[in-house]
């Protein structure tokens, strides 16, 4: 078949014959895609009938189905026992394992995990799960397929656990005596072998010791080496279940003697288990029998059980230290040889010569031996006690160079997941490694960076305190090329796919204020968190940059700088022609009201983000409106009084002029959070107001008395003259009439002065919305609009008309209750008792 191609196309006649077969071909080769579709008769015996309930289509499907429907019923075993558990166990249970002496492999599976989680949800009781799945369990462990007999055994040791001892030793220990004979199988004596050692924590020392022990040495003594490696590997369970004493006496001599078995896979189980016992063991156990053992292994491994060199440089560690007490100054050093020798393997050395003086290795060979530097790389921080941390740069220095300059990237990424450890052992001496600490940031894999920024935050600050509490300025020298291995970091992360690597690295990269001086930040660092919001394409990395950024800005006390920082924030985020950019604006003030004072964002951000409102794009005016009652918290009364009336004049505008329906959803929400939402008060400046106001009003009423004795005396001397002079006259009636008529004007005023401040200059409102409940009348610039909502529904109507604003409520707090207004009315109070007082004395 030729290629079929787009460029060049020759469409001449003896060509297009041959086109015409390249597609006849490929029908060809859809045509057994479309014969595998199901047939009329096929679809009509899978349809089941609507009508059935759960329980009866369960049966039915399990009698008469095929095989993909029984396997669903039995999926959704723990849906029916949730839901109608007495007809599940009486219909369904019975017909399920009918089916399992005949089913197939994912079946059987499926019905080992389904069995399994009925038994972790708790669907019934232990007695009656017992009394029905148990033997169900039991009859299938043994199955000819390995992969289904181990499914069913992990599902019969977590039943264990649960079950009760009678039922445990009735059901499953008794029957295990005939299980684990060497006439039963292969399979059968495998799973008496696991089932013995779950058993051991089960039971009291007495019942093992008479009912189990016996079983343990029968089948150490396999003749199958398969038995012998799986009851080895279970010897350190039963040793826990029966103390140490018995320890001593029955299971450390199997351990001594499967230690010399023929096959490799029973001794390396022997040297395991003995590890893992190390501390069951007294000083006596460990010099005469396991230190004997442990040399014996460390000198065959090289020559003739290679098998068990990735083992035991993986237990290394834990056996150097569990042995510690134990060794002479010979043997110490014996192991640490042999540790740096295993650490090296595989590798070319200095003076050209393979370590083994291998000339080719197979690639078998060389997956073992990354594996044993992998696993020295592992216990590094192990050995590091062993050697005593005083002794590092002596002893262990260039092990440590070298696994860190490994050529496989396994190998350097467990030194650096392992880093911040062996930090913390160096203590003071840490400084030791700042080199190596350079070497894994420039390192060419994500993951060994990856795994080395998981503490770089801890590793930094050990690595400039020195263990010591040096000043900040001291800090600087501390690790050399320290800020171009964090730039060049960052760099190779953000050209990388990897966008979790470089998230992670951002996020850490926001504790450099604390290891560095901000002029660095600023130059090095900060710029580059403002260039990854604006240009990066993956939002968890915007905001990691973000928050970064702001905590970048929080530490740093150069007023030019900030400046500077959050004019760009506001400019090219705020005011960003990219929608995008003003979502990220958003986000950044999320982070500054989080990590900065309420009063610098009230300085710098206030208002920026409420002129976010009229922005043309939906989905930044619906993130305002999520974020309004977090700007509303920074809020301070009496000082922010005029933002608060800023943000109140915001939502209206919003009720009333907002068209997309969905933001006007959010817009309601707000609103009543906010409602809900009390803003906190500046208790020292409203006493300091308080007492302005104080010292004014006395000032205010001496004056007032002091005019009112001065009015009354000339008005007396008046009166006199007036009574002399002109007796009889009409000119004191009308006097009266007018003084009357100027108390009224007066009244008047004073009712229309007595309208709140605040909602006398509000602008138009000219979209209708549709609500019903609370009610708010506004009214200015020409028009009136009647804002009225409940907790989940708003109606505005805006009507033309002129007059003064008035704001009522039927409930007992206004739209933002504050103590902004508790402190308008108080003065509001204060202002006409003055003004009654004022119209009194004129009186």
């Amino acid at each position: 078949m030729r290629p079929l191609t787009c460029s060049r196309m020759d469409f001449s006649q003896s060509n297009l014959f041959g086109y015409i077969e390249d597609l006849q071909e490929l029908t060809i080769i859809e045509r057994p895609v479309r014969r595998s579709l199901k047939t009329p008769e096929e679809i009509e015996r899978l349809t089941v009938d609507e009508e059935l309930s759960d329980i009866e289509r369960a049966v039915y499907l399990l009698s008469s189905g095929q095989d993909i429907q029984g396997t669903s019923v039995v999926a959704n075993l723990p849906i029916l026992m949730r839901q109608n558990p007495a007809e599940t166990l009486r219909r369904v249970l019975p017909k399920i394992r009918e089916v399992l002496h005949v089913a197939g492999v994912e079946m059987q599976l499926t019905a080992a995990v389904s069995f399994l989680t009925v038994l972790q949800e708790e669907s019934v009781s232990i007695h009656t799960y017992s009394h029905s799945f148990l033997h169900i369990i039991l009859q299938n462990l043994e199955h000819r397929d390995a992969g289904v007999s181990n499914a069913w055994l992990e599902t019969l040791l977590a039943v264990i656990e649960a079950l009760p001892k009678e039922t445990v030793r009735h059901e499953i220990l008794n029957p295990l005596v005939s299980k684990a004979q060497l006439s039963q199988t292969l399979q059968s004596r495998l799973v008496s072998c696991k089932i013995m050692g779950k058993v051991a924590n089960k039971f009291e020392v007495h019942i093992i010791k008479r009912e189990v022990l016996p079983l343990v040495k029968s089948l150490c003594q396999d003749v199958e080496y398969e038995v012998r490696t799986c009851m080895c590997r279970q010897l350190e369970h039963i040793a826990r279940g029966i103390g140490t004493e018995l320890t001593k006496t029955v299971v450390l001599p199997e351990l001594v003697e499967l230690a010399r078995d023929e096959g490799s896979s029973v001794r390396l189980a022997a040297f395991e288990t003995l590890v893992n016992l190390l501390d069951m063991f007294d000083g006596d156990d460990r010099s005469q029998t396991v230190l004997p053992l442990v040399k014996s292994f460390c000198e065959k491994s090289f020559k003739a059980d290679e098998s068990i060199l990735v083992s035991l440089s993986f237990h290394l560690g834990k056996l150097c230290n569990g042995l510690y007490g134990i060794f002479t100054p010979e043997q110490h050093l014996r192991f640490l040889e042999f540790y740096k020798k295993l650490s090296t393997l595989g590798l070319q050395q200095e003076n050209g010569h393979n370590d083994n003086q291998l000339q080719l290795q197979t690639l078998e060979q060389e997956k073992k031996y990354i594996s044993v530097r992998k696993n020295c790389a592992y216990n590094f921080p192990a050995m590091i006690v062993f050697v005593d941390p005083k002794n590092f740069h002596l002893e262990l220095y260039s092990i440590f160079f070298c696994l860190c300059h490994d050529p496989e990237v396994p190998v350097r990424y467990t030194m650096a997941v392992s880093f911040f450890e062996v930090a913390k052992l160096l203590n003071s001496d840490v400084y030791t490694i700042h080199k190596e600490l350079v070497t894994l940031l420039q390192d060419e894999s994500l993951e060994v960076l990856d795994a080395l920024v998981g503490h770089l935050p801890e590793i930094l600050e050990l690595m400039t305190n020195r263990g010591e509490n040096n000043g900040s300025e001291s800090k600087l020298f501390s690790i050399p090329d320290l800020i171009p291995a964090l730039t060049a970091a960052e760099q190779r992360a953000a050209t990388s796919l990897k966008w979790r690597t470089h998230e992670k690295l951002l996020q850490k990269y926001a504790c450099l204020p604390h290891i560095i001086s901000s002029d660095q930040i600023y130059y090095r660092f900060l710029h580059r968190m403002l260039t990854i919001i604006l240009t990066n394409n993956v939002l968890p990395v915007q905001k990691a940059a973000a928050r970064t950024l702001c905590v970048y800005l929080r530490y740093n006390r150069k007023q030019e700088q900030r400046h500077e920082v959050i004019q760009k924030l506001i400019e090219q985020l705020g005011q960003g022609k990219s929608y995008w950019n003003r979502l990220r604006f958003l986000d950044t003030c999320e982070f500054i009201i989080e990590l900065f004072s309420k009063s610098f964002f009230c300085k710098y951000f206030f208002l920026p983000v409420l002129e976010l409102t009229h922005d043309p794009v939906a989905n930044v005016r619906m993130k305002l409106c999520y974020l309004l009652p977090k700007v509303k918290s920074t809020l301070k009364i009496p000082t922010d009084k005029h933002l608060l009336q800023q943000l109140e004049l915001c939502i209206r505008q919003l009720l009333c002029q907002e068209k997309d329906k969905d933001v006007l959803t959010i817009v309601k929400r707000t609103v009543l959070e906010l409602d809900r939402m009390e803003v906190s008060v500046d208790a020292e400046q409203l006493e300091k107001e308080k007492q302005e106001n104080e010292g004014r009003s006395t000032n205010i009423n001496d004056k007032i008395f002091e005019k009112k004795r001065r009015d009354s005396k000339a008005s007396s001397v008046m009166a006199k003259s007036i009574n002399l002079s002109v007796p009889g006259s009409s000119f004191g009636t009308s006097a009266r009439k007018e003084e009357k008529k100027s108390k009224l004007v007066r009244s008047q005023s004073f009712s229309t002065q007595a309208l709140h401040p605040k909602y006398s200059n509000i602008e138009k409102c000219p979209n209708k919305n549709s609500a019903t409940g609370y009610t708010t009348s506004i009214s200015g610039m020409g028009k009136s609009c009647m804002l009225s909502f409940s907790d989940d529904s708003f109606r505005t109507h805006c009507t033309g008309g002129g007059g003064n604003a008035a704001f009522s409520s039927s409930s007992s707090h206004n739209l933002f209750s504050s103590a902004d207004q508790k402190n308008n009315g108080h003065k509001e109070g204060q202002s006409r008792r003055m003004s009654m007082k004022n119209r009194k004395s004129n009186s």
